[in-house]
Formats: C-alpha cells, sequence, structure tokens
C-alpha cells in the first residue's frame, strides 16, 4: 500500500478543536446524545482513531436499544429528507451539537423528533427474567399496560387521530470518523466494509468550492443488517404511552435485541482490529512501509511455507543423525564381537602353555 499523504493545516486544526472538546472530564462533558456522553464500550477504540493521523472522531454510538416516542412527522418537500442525517447523529452522540435543517417541531420518518420523548435507552443488553411478568416490562421500559386483559398474542388499543406511536429500535454501532484526504478514507471504509459494516459510505472525497483546499472526506461506518424497529405501543392525546402488544412479543424483541448486541460487539473488535493492522507502520529490510489486508496474507503465507521448509530440513537432519548413530553403534557392537573371539584364540594355547610346564 502506498504511505498515506500527510494531513493538510485545515484538517490538523479541525482535529485539534475535536479533541480539545473531547479532552473534558467526562462528568463536565455533554453531547446532545441521550446518554450525553461518550460510550463506554467504544471509547478505547474512539481514543486510538483519535490517535492516529489523518482520523478523528465526529459522532459515534456503540449501539443501543430504546423505546420512544415518535414526535410529529414532517411533511417533505421536492428536497426530500434534508438535515435529518444531521438530526441522527446529534441523538446518537460525541461532537458538539449542529443545526438540523428542519424545524424543532418537526420529525424526520422514523425519528424521535419534536414534541417525541425517550422512554427507555441502553447502550448494554437488557437484563429480564423469562417469568417476568408484563409490567414489569413496561415498567422498565416506559410503557403502560394495555387496556383490559390481556391475550397472549393480542395488542391492546388501536391509534386514533392525533395518536403518536411508540417504537422499540434496536442500533447497531455507527461511526462518523473526518479523514484527512480520499486515500485515509478508503483506508477506513476498506476495513468497515470488511469487518460486517456493509453500509458504510463517504462524502465529501471531491475539493472543496476553492481548489486550494483539499478535501477532507467523512467516512460513516454503520450496518442496517443489524437493525431491528418495530411499533409497540401508542400514546393519545393527553394520554400516557400504553403498549399494544402482547409482554411475550416484547420479550421476543428483547431477546433478540440482545442477540444483536452480541454480534455488533464482535463486529466492532473485526473492525478495530482491521484499522489497526492496516495502520500499523511494519519494518523490513528496504524501510518502513504500509501493508495492506492482500500484502499481510501474502506474507503470512510466505512465512508459513518457509517455517515448513525450515521444519522439514530440521526433520531430514535429525533423521540423518539418527541413522548415522545407529550405524556407529552397530559398528561398534560388531568391533566387540570380533574381539571377544580373538582373546578365546589366545587364551586357550596360553592356558594349555601353562598346564604342560606344571607338570
Amino acid at each position: 500500500m502506498k504511505e498515506l499523504p500527510a494531513p493538510p493545516p485545515s484538517f490538523a486544526k479541525r482535529k485539534g478543536r475535536i479533541l480539545q472538546q473531547l479532552s473534558i472530564p467526562d462528568s463536565e462533558y455533554t453531547d446532545a446524545s441521550p446518554k450525553g456522553s461518550i460510550d463506554a464500550g467504544i471509547r478505547d477504540l474512539i481514543d486510538e482513531i483519535n490517535g492516529l493521523d489523518g482520523f478523528v472522531t465526529t459522532s459515534s454510538c456503540a449501539g443501543r436499544v430504546s423505546v420512544f416516542v415518535e414526535g410529529k412527522k414532517q411533511q417533505q418537500g421536492p428536497g426530500g429528507d434534508q438535515g435529518y442525517e444531521q438530526e441522527q447523529e446529534q441523538e446518537r452522540g460525541q461532537g458538539a451539537p449542529t443545526t438540523a435543517t428542519k424545524p424543532d417541531t418537526l420529525a424526520g420518518v422514523g425519528g424521535k423528533g419534536g414534541g417525541g420523548s425517550w422512554l427507555f435507552v441502553s447502550h448494554d443488553p437488557v437484563s429480564l427474567s423469562e417469568n417476568s411478568a408484563g409490567s414489569d416490562l413496561d415498567t422498565v421500559l416506559g410503557l403502560g399496560s394495555p387496556r383490559g386483559p390481556e391475550q397472549p398474542g393480542a395488542g391492546g388499543g388501536n391509534a386514533e387521530e392525533g395518536s403518536s406511536l411508540v417504537h422499540f429500535k434496536f442500533e447497531p454501532m455507527i461511526l462518523h470518523v473526518l479523514t484527512a484526504s480520499p486515500d485515509h478514507a478508503q483506508l477506513l471504509l476498506r476495513c468497515g466494509l470488511q469487518a460486517g459494516f456493509r453500509e458504510s459510505g463517504a462524502i465529501n472525497l471531491t475539493a472543496a468550492a476553492t481548489p486550494a483546499e483539499p478535501a477532507t472526506p467523512m467516512v460513516a461506518i454503520r450496518s442496517m443488517g443489524l437493525a431491528l424497529e418495530s411499533l409497540v405501543g401508542v400514546q393519545r392525546p393527553g394520554g400516557v404511552p400504553q403498549r399494544t402488544v402482547s409482554a411475550e412479543y416484547l420479550r421476543t424483541l428483547l431477546r433478540v435485541a440482545n442477540d444483536r448486541f452480541v454480534a455488533n460487539a464482535e463486529r466492532i473488535q473485526r473492525f478495530r482490529a482491521g484499522l489497526l493492522d492496516a495502520t500499523t507502520v511494519r519494518s523490513g529490510k528496504e524501510g518502513a512501509g504500509w501493508e495492506d489486508a492482500q500484502a499481510r496474507r501474502e506474507r503470512m503465507r510466505a512465512e508459513g511455507l518457509r517455517r515448513k521448509a525450515e521444519l522439514q530440513f530440521q526433520q531430514q537432519q535429525q533423521q540423518q543423525q539418527q541413522q548415522q548413530t545407529q550405524l556407529q553403534q552397530s559398528d561398534t557392537l560388531s568391533g566387540v564381537e570380533d574381539a571377544d573371539i580373538g582373546i578365546g584364540i589366545d587364551i586357550e594355547p596360553y592356558t594349555a602353555l601353562n598346564a604342560y610346564d606344571a607338570t
């Protein structure tokens, strides 16, 4: 892999401002997410990325399960759902709040938005007993029980005019990283795709309005394959959020979300390992340089073949040494037998002569 270009001064200045914000103690740091701080599950990953030249994180979320009441829907115009991505970044954590193009009283499709509210948010698997009653689930998730007796598999109540829907949602890790050049963005994007974050992408790949200003792409590491969303309740005008699904259905959603927390953590680890490997400078006879995944595979294969050849050579040497030892031992035994025979022939005449002289 070719060496990455040096970060331009404009990138270094912006990175410095972001790192200054992140250096605020956790007790004082706050952002636009419901949690208000960087998720502990990816704090090490963020520190590692920010420690690399040419990369700095701007927003992040380790993954979460939430229950929320949606806000008032936006009537989309010809321009589409502009500003929704900015609103999502604000709600997912890390970074100074940005100004979305939507009015505060409107929400994007599927978003919390104006007039909505968070009922439950967790960045860790939810531990609930299989025997827990529906009322326990309602208490944990901020929902009220359905109206009337609950029937297995049945909902409780219908939405009416002016009601707001209640969503259950699992979202995997999302990470926005500002990069110093398209080459930096390509490297980061490749690591994300290989780790399983298949909906990752990049913007601002071309230079800015002024030709002298180099491009600093923004990369989003994300995956929709693990996402899960379901309607679980309704809030009527002036009322409280009420569950419209059975407790067993809600427990099923939680079990699926907990499984996806595990899969999400595995992808994060693959991404982290791949990025560190791709950005590690290796020393060699010709000096230091970058090594991509393909080059690493070829190098490891060559090293494996070399070790195998060395092992075979050592085994052959050991076999030859064993054969030589066996031959030497065989020659020694043969010489001893010959010596024993010679001694017998010489002793008998000597003994006979001595006996004759005695008589």
